[in-house]
Protein backbone atom coordinates (compact mmCIF):
# COMPACT_ATOMS: atom_id res chain seq x y z
CA UNK A 1 0.00 0.00 0.00
CA UNK A 2 1.25 3.07 -0.77
CA UNK A 3 1.08 6.01 1.89
CA UNK A 4 0.07 9.52 0.88
CA UNK A 5 2.82 12.42 0.98
CA UNK A 6 0.84 13.29 4.21
CA UNK A 7 1.19 10.14 5.39
CA UNK A 8 4.77 9.53 4.68
CA UNK A 9 5.52 13.07 6.14
CA UNK A 10 3.74 11.91 9.31
CA UNK A 11 5.10 8.11 9.19
CA UNK A 12 9.11 9.68 9.18
CA UNK A 13 8.07 12.06 11.90
CA UNK A 14 6.96 9.73 14.36
CA UNK A 15 10.37 6.86 13.63
CA UNK A 16 12.49 10.03 13.61
CA UNK A 17 11.62 11.03 17.10
CA UNK A 18 11.28 7.78 18.89
CA UNK A 19 14.81 6.66 17.71
CA UNK A 20 16.09 10.08 18.87
CA UNK A 21 14.34 9.99 22.04
CA UNK A 22 16.03 6.10 23.01
CA UNK A 23 19.39 7.52 20.92
CA UNK A 24 19.72 9.77 24.03
CA UNK A 25 19.29 7.48 26.68
CA UNK A 26 21.38 4.92 25.37
CA UNK A 27 24.33 7.09 24.54
CA UNK A 28 24.45 8.22 28.03
CA UNK A 29 24.04 4.65 29.21
CA UNK A 30 27.07 3.90 27.12
CA UNK A 31 29.10 6.47 29.41
CA UNK A 32 29.36 4.12 32.19
CA UNK A 33 30.42 1.53 30.16
CA UNK A 34 33.68 0.36 28.54
CA UNK A 35 34.21 1.94 25.33
CA UNK A 36 35.29 5.75 24.80
CA UNK A 37 33.76 8.31 22.99
CA UNK A 38 35.48 8.21 19.54
CA UNK A 39 35.13 4.18 20.20
CA UNK A 40 31.34 4.31 19.59
CA UNK A 41 31.46 6.33 16.76
CA UNK A 42 34.24 4.55 14.85
CA UNK A 43 31.18 1.56 15.77
CA UNK A 44 28.36 3.50 14.36
CA UNK A 45 30.16 4.31 11.24
CA UNK A 46 31.05 0.71 10.60
CA UNK A 47 27.97 -0.38 11.64
CA UNK A 48 25.99 2.16 8.87
CA UNK A 49 28.56 1.05 6.25
CA UNK A 50 27.49 -2.36 6.60
CA UNK A 51 24.31 -1.57 5.53
CA UNK A 52 24.66 2.06 3.24
CA UNK A 53 27.95 1.27 1.29
CA UNK A 54 26.41 -2.07 -0.21
CA UNK A 55 23.39 -0.27 -0.95
CA UNK A 56 24.47 2.55 -2.62
CA UNK A 57 26.70 -0.03 -5.26
CA UNK A 58 23.38 -1.46 -5.40
CA UNK A 59 21.84 1.24 -6.35
CA UNK A 60 24.46 2.71 -9.03
CA UNK A 61 24.54 -0.34 -10.55
CA UNK A 62 23.21 1.19 -14.31
CA UNK A 63 25.13 4.10 -13.63
CA UNK A 64 28.08 1.84 -14.00
CA UNK A 65 27.01 -0.12 -16.60
CA UNK A 66 26.33 2.50 -19.10
CA UNK A 67 29.53 4.23 -18.06
CA UNK A 68 28.24 7.30 -16.70
CA UNK A 69 30.52 9.07 -14.51
CA UNK A 70 29.09 7.66 -10.37
CA UNK A 71 29.38 10.43 -7.73
CA UNK A 72 32.93 10.55 -5.75
CA UNK A 73 34.79 8.74 -3.29
CA UNK A 74 35.90 5.90 -5.67
CA UNK A 75 31.86 5.03 -6.16
CA UNK A 76 31.05 4.70 -2.58
CA UNK A 77 29.22 7.80 -2.62
CA UNK A 78 26.44 8.61 -4.77
CA UNK A 79 26.26 12.22 -4.67
CA UNK A 80 29.31 15.01 -6.19
CA UNK A 81 32.61 15.07 -4.19
CA UNK A 82 31.83 18.62 -2.85
CA UNK A 83 28.05 18.12 -1.15
CA UNK A 84 29.70 14.88 -0.05
CA UNK A 85 32.49 16.16 1.90
CA UNK A 86 30.34 18.93 3.26
CA UNK A 87 27.48 16.50 4.15
CA UNK A 88 29.53 14.19 5.75
CA UNK A 89 31.52 16.56 7.89
CA UNK A 90 28.93 18.18 9.52
CA UNK A 91 26.05 15.75 9.24
CA UNK A 92 28.06 12.46 10.41
CA UNK A 93 32.06 13.04 11.67
CA UNK A 94 31.86 16.46 13.50
CA UNK A 95 28.21 15.40 14.82
CA UNK A 96 29.58 11.91 16.02
CA UNK A 97 32.42 13.60 17.49
CA UNK A 98 30.81 15.88 19.69
CA UNK A 99 27.63 14.16 20.40
CA UNK A 100 29.47 11.05 22.16
CA UNK A 101 31.75 13.53 23.83
CA UNK A 102 29.16 15.18 25.34
CA UNK A 103 27.45 12.24 27.51
CA UNK A 104 30.76 11.44 28.92
CA UNK A 105 30.45 15.29 30.67
CA UNK A 106 27.20 16.28 31.26
CA UNK A 107 23.88 13.56 31.97
CA UNK A 108 21.18 12.44 29.50
CA UNK A 109 18.41 15.31 30.72
CA UNK A 110 20.81 18.20 29.52
CA UNK A 111 21.43 16.38 25.93
CA UNK A 112 16.86 16.12 25.99
CA UNK A 113 16.64 20.03 26.17
CA UNK A 114 19.87 21.09 24.31
CA UNK A 115 20.02 19.13 21.90
CA UNK A 116 16.77 19.19 20.11
CA UNK A 117 15.91 22.64 21.91
CA UNK A 118 19.30 24.66 19.99
CA UNK A 119 18.69 22.60 16.56
CA UNK A 120 15.59 24.99 15.64
CA UNK A 121 17.39 27.83 16.53
CA UNK A 122 20.63 26.98 14.53
CA UNK A 123 18.20 26.17 11.42
CA UNK A 124 16.24 29.17 11.43
CA UNK A 125 19.72 30.84 11.43
CA UNK A 126 21.00 29.20 8.96
CA UNK A 127 17.93 28.68 6.48
CA UNK A 128 17.49 32.58 7.06
CA UNK A 129 20.81 33.59 5.56
CA UNK A 130 20.99 30.34 3.39
CA UNK A 131 17.64 29.67 1.89
CA UNK A 132 16.00 33.43 2.73
CA UNK A 133 13.39 31.29 4.36
CA UNK A 134 10.88 33.59 6.51
CA UNK A 135 10.68 33.39 10.29
CA UNK A 136 7.12 33.78 11.03
CA UNK A 137 5.57 35.60 14.56
CA UNK A 138 4.22 32.35 15.78
CA UNK A 139 7.77 30.73 14.70
CA UNK A 140 9.74 33.71 16.25
CA UNK A 141 7.82 33.01 19.62
CA UNK A 142 8.78 29.64 19.67
CA UNK A 143 12.61 29.79 18.91
CA UNK A 144 12.36 32.39 21.85
CA UNK A 145 10.74 29.48 24.73
CA UNK A 146 13.23 27.13 23.41
CA UNK A 147 16.01 30.00 23.76
CA UNK A 148 14.61 30.60 27.20
CA UNK A 149 15.12 26.89 28.19
CA UNK A 150 18.66 26.38 26.71
CA UNK A 151 19.52 29.24 29.20
CA UNK A 152 17.93 27.57 32.19
CA UNK A 153 19.77 24.03 31.51
CA UNK A 154 23.09 25.55 29.88
CA UNK A 155 23.65 28.72 32.30
CA UNK A 156 23.32 26.42 35.55
CA UNK A 157 26.21 24.47 34.22
CA UNK A 158 28.02 27.64 32.98
CA UNK A 159 27.85 29.15 36.86
CA UNK A 160 28.41 25.72 38.37
CA UNK A 161 31.90 25.76 36.22
CA UNK A 162 33.28 28.42 38.63
CA UNK A 163 33.34 25.70 41.14
CA UNK A 164 35.28 23.21 38.93
CA UNK A 165 32.42 21.29 37.22
CA UNK A 166 32.56 19.75 34.48
CA UNK A 167 28.92 19.87 32.75
CA UNK A 168 29.40 23.20 31.00
CA UNK A 169 31.82 21.13 28.49
CA UNK A 170 28.81 18.23 27.44
CA UNK A 171 26.53 21.35 27.39
CA UNK A 172 28.92 23.04 24.75
CA UNK A 173 28.98 19.78 22.83
CA UNK A 174 25.42 19.20 22.96
CA UNK A 175 24.86 22.37 21.52
CA UNK A 176 27.54 22.39 18.67
CA UNK A 177 26.36 19.11 17.59
CA UNK A 178 22.96 20.55 16.99
CA UNK A 179 24.95 22.93 14.88
CA UNK A 180 26.47 20.53 13.14
CA UNK A 181 23.27 18.48 12.30
CA UNK A 182 21.69 22.11 11.30
CA UNK A 183 24.05 22.60 9.11
CA UNK A 184 23.37 19.27 7.32
CA UNK A 185 19.56 20.21 7.51
CA UNK A 186 19.69 23.37 5.03
CA UNK A 187 22.45 21.17 2.89
CA UNK A 188 19.48 18.69 2.46
CA UNK A 189 17.27 21.38 1.49
CA UNK A 190 19.11 23.67 -0.67
CA UNK A 191 20.09 20.35 -2.91
CA UNK A 192 17.03 18.75 -2.51
CA UNK A 193 18.91 15.21 -1.75
CA UNK A 194 16.84 12.31 -1.88
CA UNK A 195 17.27 10.63 1.76
CA UNK A 196 18.92 7.21 0.81
CA UNK A 197 21.51 8.98 -1.06
CA UNK A 198 22.49 11.63 1.07
CA UNK A 199 22.44 9.08 4.10
CA UNK A 200 24.49 7.09 1.86
CA UNK A 201 26.83 9.84 1.16
CA UNK A 202 28.08 10.73 4.70
CA UNK A 203 28.38 7.77 5.60
CA UNK A 204 30.72 7.05 2.65
CA UNK A 205 32.97 9.90 3.39
CA UNK A 206 33.02 8.85 7.56
CA UNK A 207 34.02 5.38 6.49
CA UNK A 208 37.03 7.01 3.89
CA UNK A 209 37.45 9.37 6.30
CA UNK A 210 37.49 8.75 9.50
CA UNK A 211 37.20 5.01 10.03
CA UNK A 212 40.71 4.00 8.78
CA UNK A 213 42.35 7.05 10.23
CA UNK A 214 41.07 6.62 14.11
CA UNK A 215 41.23 2.64 13.51
CA UNK A 216 44.91 3.04 12.71
CA UNK A 217 45.36 5.43 15.76
CA UNK A 218 44.25 3.40 17.80
CA UNK A 219 46.20 0.03 17.08
CA UNK A 220 49.04 1.96 16.90
CA UNK A 221 48.57 3.75 20.73
CA UNK A 222 48.51 7.39 19.16
CA UNK A 223 44.84 7.82 20.61
CA UNK A 224 43.64 6.29 23.96
CA UNK A 225 40.67 3.24 23.49
CA UNK A 226 38.43 0.57 24.68
CA UNK A 227 38.32 -1.64 21.48
CA UNK A 228 40.49 -4.17 22.29
CA UNK A 229 39.46 -4.30 25.86
CA UNK A 230 35.25 -3.81 25.42
CA UNK A 231 33.13 -6.95 25.51
CA UNK A 232 32.32 -8.09 21.73
CA UNK A 233 28.66 -8.01 22.18
CA UNK A 234 28.51 -4.29 23.51
CA UNK A 235 30.65 -3.37 20.69
CA UNK A 236 27.88 -5.20 18.46
CA UNK A 237 24.57 -3.65 20.04
CA UNK A 238 26.33 -0.47 19.34
CA UNK A 239 27.39 -0.97 15.37
CA UNK A 240 23.42 -2.14 15.04
CA UNK A 241 21.62 0.67 17.22
CA UNK A 242 23.83 3.54 16.40
CA UNK A 243 25.06 2.53 13.25
CA UNK A 244 21.40 1.03 11.73
CA UNK A 245 19.68 2.34 13.94
CA UNK A 246 20.36 6.20 14.66
CA UNK A 247 22.20 6.89 10.88
CA UNK A 248 19.98 4.09 8.56
CA UNK A 249 16.46 3.92 9.89
CA UNK A 250 16.46 7.72 10.93
CA UNK A 251 18.60 9.32 8.68
CA UNK A 252 16.42 8.43 6.44
CA UNK A 253 13.07 9.15 8.10
CA UNK A 254 14.25 12.44 8.73
CA UNK A 255 15.40 13.45 5.40
CA UNK A 256 11.83 12.69 4.38
CA UNK A 257 10.51 14.71 7.17
CA UNK A 258 12.59 17.65 6.01
CA UNK A 259 11.56 16.93 2.17
CA UNK A 260 8.16 16.77 3.61
CA UNK A 261 8.09 19.48 6.31
CA UNK A 262 10.60 21.54 5.50
CA UNK A 263 14.21 21.84 7.70
CA UNK A 264 12.55 24.69 10.23
CA UNK A 265 9.41 22.77 10.87
CA UNK A 266 10.82 19.33 10.51
CA UNK A 267 12.86 20.51 13.49
CA UNK A 268 10.44 22.10 15.61
CA UNK A 269 8.83 18.80 15.35
CA UNK A 270 11.90 16.90 16.66
CA UNK A 271 11.16 19.30 19.98
CA UNK A 272 9.19 16.27 21.10
CA UNK A 273 12.51 14.82 21.94
CA UNK A 274 13.10 15.93 25.08
CA UNK A 275 10.29 15.23 27.09
CA UNK A 276 10.36 12.03 25.53
CA UNK A 277 14.11 11.50 26.48
CA UNK A 278 14.06 13.31 29.66
CA UNK A 279 11.18 10.87 30.94
CA UNK A 280 13.31 8.11 29.78
CA UNK A 281 16.25 9.37 31.74
CA UNK A 282 14.58 9.17 34.77
CA UNK A 283 13.38 5.82 34.27
CA UNK A 284 15.88 3.81 33.26
CA UNK A 285 18.73 6.07 34.43
CA UNK A 286 17.70 6.70 38.02
CA UNK A 287 19.05 10.64 36.63
CA UNK A 288 17.01 13.35 39.40
CA UNK A 289 14.95 16.16 37.50
CA UNK A 290 16.01 19.18 38.98
CA UNK A 291 13.62 22.40 39.01
CA UNK A 292 15.83 24.36 36.07
CA UNK A 293 15.30 21.45 34.08
CA UNK A 294 11.84 20.77 34.35
CA UNK A 295 11.47 24.72 33.47
CA UNK A 296 13.62 24.40 30.60
CA UNK A 297 12.22 21.39 29.33
CA UNK A 298 8.18 23.13 29.68
CA UNK A 299 9.58 26.11 27.63
CA UNK A 300 11.68 23.60 24.65
CA UNK A 301 7.97 21.86 24.76
CA UNK A 302 6.33 25.25 24.33
CA UNK A 303 7.75 26.48 21.54
CA UNK A 304 7.03 23.82 19.53
CA UNK A 305 3.41 24.46 20.03
CA UNK A 306 4.30 28.00 18.66
CA UNK A 307 7.01 26.66 16.08
CA UNK A 308 5.25 23.91 14.27
CA UNK A 309 1.53 26.05 13.83
CA UNK A 310 0.91 26.48 10.23
CA UNK A 311 0.87 31.04 9.33
CA UNK A 312 -2.78 31.88 9.11
CA UNK A 313 -3.25 32.50 5.14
Amino acid sequence: MKLSPRALGLTAAVVTVLIWSSFIVVARASAAHHLLPLDIGFLRIIGAGCVLLPWGWWLMRSQRHSGDRVGSLMGLSPLPLRITVLAGLFGSMLYAMLVYSGFFFAPAAHASVLMPGSLPLWTSLLALVVLHDHITRARAMGLACIVLGDMLVGGTSLLKALDGGEVWKGDVMFMSAAFCWACYSVLVRRHALEPVRATIAITAFSCVGFVPVYGLAAYAGWVPTHLDTAPVSEMLFQAIFQGVGSVVISGITFNVMIRHYGPVRSTMITALVPGLSALGAVVFLNEPMSLNLIAGLALVTCGILFGVRLPKT
